[in-house]
Formats: structure tokens, C-alpha cells, sequence
């Protein structure tokens, strides 16, 4: 079965087919660094993340860009707020560090490069000058506006009519624009104080003067305006015209409609050929949003729940469809984890024990593992179906544990092929961690300390002394350790 992707741009499911027949050109909308990434950021990151993988696991080379916004309003309004930094650049390293920390957290294949705004203002001006140059964009007062009238097919992926649409960009703009819903290239100066005041999360003054970083420009000194750096840095780092752009709904206007335009103006060519976007994560009935102060931080989550939990509660929603964050949804995703991983663990157990045989043949396992591969592979191919994607891993992992249940001699050849496509479509495409009892540290000792603290645990219980050995349980609860009590002595799993 052939990819299908619905693209927004035609509001219609169409067969993917990219540039190059081996290689695909992949653009994730990256963050502003201005506070701690949430859960609603890491959503993005995670469907973007799986389409990487499933895109690798078809065959194809991914060229994958995602960038940094490192300049800023909300930003510089940060400057010297407690131990952030004293300027922009400061606070944006400060926030990038976590950023890059809580993507390795969550298991994501790294980009190729993640560009910075910062890092790529030459070639932001060069692009400014070409859409000058070809009359799509003008100078008013040391700033550069794109004249949204002259780029004819303005509109055609929010699906608006220009003449419907409200004014863009701030309100001091609109003396200087020759149309309301023009939008800002390029700004004179610096920050405003007002600016600085509407994002300032602290209760410091705002004194009079500019904020921020600004460069030397065919126009005066002054800052790149917010839409025009994703398009030279997908055009530095990947082509004029791209395959895949990834982000978040709330970005389709005006964000990437302005890609469009100012892209499109500039080359005269695509600017991408399908553009895919994340539902919002919604807490509560609202988005998900560092502005509404409703947000979960990356670090929190993985510290709470762990990368595998976070990364199968996203995996319980199609990527195009709004997600819901709750406790019922982590718990639901908790649970599903657990049941993957147990099935995991005890096929790995099973055949590799002495009960595993070579004659032993048990046609319903080794069906089920065929049904999962093409199950798996008609889900993902189905505009990246990961709800039914991992469903289909829940069904082996049940089938698992019937063969297990139901057998007294295992078969060896179904339970080895039932690992691997655990590792394979689970491991390699979802970026599940199966068989890692530990991210850090000796796992061999690991589980030596463990038998070592239910062994007291034990002598404690056979003491009369519940309450120290409910506190042991309990401690080993906190840390991770989850222990069963059976008849045959106490078991546990990391």
C-alpha cells in the first residue's frame, strides 16, 4: 500500500510522492524559544518524529530541518528575569538548552541541523531583497512589508479571502502599510517597550528605549520579522521547494500562509508539496498554550510518567485530530504501555528458556505476527494512522500471551519474529524503548539492589513488621519499581 497523506493545502487525502524517489525533504516548524516546551510542543515533535521513522523504515533518506526561534519579542521581554540571562541571546541558550534536553528525553531522531534565526539573518536579508526586487514587497520607514494583493494566490491554504481578512501585525504597523493585512519582512529598531510589557512575566519596569537584538539592513538597523526566517532557513538547509512541512493547526494562518506567499513570490516555484498538520492538545476544554499558564513541561511529564508512557499517549491519537491531556488518558496510556512491555518481556523470557523448541509450531502466533506486519503497514501508510498502528501491536502482544498461556513447549521460531517486531514497528518506527529496564546506570546492578530490598523487605514481613515492609514497597513504588506478592514469593518489574 502506497503512502496517502491528507494535505492541507488541497483539503484532500492525495498519494505521497516527493521530489526524489529516495529522498525526502521534511520541515518541522520549530519553537520559540522563550519558556519551557509543553506537552502540546512535544506533540508536534512526536508525530513529526514517527513520520521520520516511518519514511526510514520505507526506504527513504529523510532530510530533516527544524528550526529555532531565537529572536523574538517574547524573548527580549524575558532579559534579565532571575537567572535567564541578562539579553536576548542569553535567554534563548538558557531555553534552548532545555528545548534540546527534553528532545533527547523523548527519544526523538535528531535533525539534520536546527537552524537558528539568529544564525541566518544574511540570507534573511537576501530574501527580503528579492521580493523587493520582484515588486512583491516594499520599504516604509526603515521596515519591509510583503503587499499581500500583488501574490495572487494569497489565502489558498487557510482557504481566505484576502479582502475578508483582519489587519496583521501590530497596531503602530498600520500607518506604515499600504494594506491592513500586509505583514511585517523585516522591522526598524528594536522591541517596544510595550511589546516588552505585554510579555513580561515578572513585575520589573519597562522603561522607555528598545529591547532586543537588531542588525545592519539595506534599510536601517532592525530585526527580522517572524515569518520570513522559516523560509530562508528551509531554503538555505533543504531546496527551494520541500516535500513536507510540519506544524501545529494553530499555525496555518498567518504563519505558513505567509511562508507561501513570500516563498513562492521569491522563487517562483512550490514552496511544499504536502503540508501536515498537528490538532492542538487541549487540557481542560482549552489549548494547551505557555500564554494561558494551563501547560505540562516536557521535563515534568517524562519525570512523572517516563518517555515510553508520554510517547504511547500520543500515540493514541491520530496526528491530525485535537488530543485531550487528563490523568484518565496518561493512566489509559500507562496501561497500554505496560501490556506491549509485558508481552514483550515475557516472549523474550519464554524463548529464551528451555521450554522454547525447535519443532514446536503454533500457526495462530505465527499468523498474528504476519497480520501485524500488514496491519501496522496499512495503518501508517494510511496519512501516518498510528491509533491503529499500535492497536495492531496490542493484538500480537495478545496473541503473545495466549501462546504462552495456552502452551507447555513454546515455539521458538514464532516468539523470536514476535521480538522483533516488537523492536522493529515498535522500537524503530514509534521510538518505544523495549528491554531497557534502565535509562541510566548498570541495569544488572539495578536489579541486584532490588532483590537485595525485597530480601529485607521479606525478613521484615516474616518479622510481623508490616509497616517497614509496606514502607519498602512503597519506596520502591517511588522509584519506579512495581512488585507483585504471589504464593511463590515476591516478583517485580523496572
Amino acid at each position: 500500500m502506497t503512502l496517502s497523506v491528507t494535505n492541507t493545502l488541497t483539503r484532500a487525502r492525495e498519494e505521497f510522492r516527493p521530489g526524489d524517489e529516495d529522498d525526502v525533504l521534511l520541515y518541522v516548524c520549530g519553537l520559540t524559544v522563550s519558556d519551557d516546551a509543553h506537552l502540546g510542543h512535544a506533540r508536534v515533535w512526536t508525530h513529526a518524529d514517527v513520520m521520520h521513522r516511518w519514511l526510514e523504515h520505507e526506504g527513504y533518506t529523510v532530510h530533516h530541518v527544524e528550526n529555532f526561534t531565537d529572536v523574538n519579542e517574547k524573548i527580549a521581554a524575558r532579559a534579565g528575569e532571575d537567572s535567564l540571562g541578562e539579553d536576548e541571546a542569553a535567554v534563548a541558550e538558557h531555553f534552548m538548552t532545555s528545548v534540546i534536553r527534553d528532545m533527547r528525553g523523548l527519544n526523538l531522531k535528531r535533525a539534520e541541523v536546527y537552524p537558528r534565526v539568529s544564525e541566518h539573518v544574511p540570507e534573511i536579508i537576501d530574501l527580503i531583497e528579492t521580493l523587493i526586487e520582484r515588486g512583491y514587497a516594499y520599504e516604509s520607514n526603515g521596515s519591509v512589508y510583503f503587499d499581500v494583493t500583488k501574490f495572487e494566490d494569497y489565502g489558498k491554504l487557510s482557504n481566505q479571502q484576502v479582502e475578508e481578512m483582519e489587519s496583521q501585525g501590530e497596531a503602530d504597523e498600520r500607518s506604515e502599510k499600504r494594506n491592513p493585512f500586509d505583514f511585517a519582512l523585516w522591522k526598524a529598531g528594536g522591541v517596544s517597550p510595550a511589546d516588552v510589557a505585554e510579555h513580561r512575566k515578572d513585575d520589573r519596569p519597562v522603561e522607555d528605549g528598545e529591547y532586543g537584538e537588531t542588525w545592519e539592513s539595506p534599510w536601517g538597523e532592525g530585526r527580522p520579522g517572524w515569518h520570513i526566517e522559516c523560509s530562508a532557513m528551509s531554503m538555505t538547509h533543504l531546496d527551494g521547494t520541500i516535500d513536507i512541512h510540519v506544524g501545529g493547526h494553530d499555525l496555518v494562518f498567518p504563519h505558513h500562509e505567509n511562508e507561501i506567499a513570500q516563498s513562492e513570490a521569491a522563487t517562483g516555484e512550490q514552496f511544499a508539496r504536502y503540508w501536515l498538520h498537528t490538532g492542538l492538545l487541549e487540557t481542560k476544554g482549552e489549548k494547551m498554550s505557555s500564554s494561558l499558564g494551563n501547560f505540562f513541561t516536557v521535563s515534568g511529564a517524562l519525570e512523572e510518567f517516563g518517555v515510553n508512557v508520554v510517547r504511547t499517549f500520543y500515540l493514541s491519537t491520530e496526528y491530525g485530530s485535537k488530543q485531550t491531556f487528563s490523568e484518565s488518558a496518561m493512566q489509559e496510556a500507562e496501561e497500554r504501555w505496560s501490556r506491549l512491555e509485558r508481552a514483550y518481556e515475557a516472549a523474550v523470557d519464554a524463548c529464551d528458556g528451555v521450554d522454547a523448541r525447535t519443532k514446536v509450531e503454533d500457526a495462530d502466533l505465527r499468523d498474528a505476527v504476519d497480520e501485524t506486519h500488514e496491519q501496522f503497514a496499512e495503518a501508517m501508510n494510511d496519512d501516518f494512522n498510528v491509533r491503529e498502528a499500535i492497536s495492531a501491536l496490542l493484538e500480537l502482544a495478545s496473541a503473545s500471551n495466549r501462546h504462552l498461556e495456552d502452551s507447555v513447549e513454546y515455539d521458538y521460531q514464532a516468539l523470536r519474529r514476535t521480538i522483533e517486531t516488537f523492536e522493529e514497528l515498535g522500537g524503530d518506527v514509534f521510538g518505544l524503548t523495549f528491554g531497557d529496564a534502565s535509562a541510566e546506570g548498570d541495569v544488572s546492578l539495578a536489579g541486584d539492589l532490588v532483590e537485595l530490598v525485597l530480601d529485607v523487605r521479606e525478613d521484615a514481613r516474616d518479622d510481623g513488621n508490616y509497616e517497614q515492609a509496606d514502607a519498602l514497597r512503597d519506596a520502591l513504588t517511588d522509584l519506579g519499581v512495581e512488585v507483585e506478592d504471589s504464593d511463590d514469593g515476591p516478583s517485580y518489574r523496572l
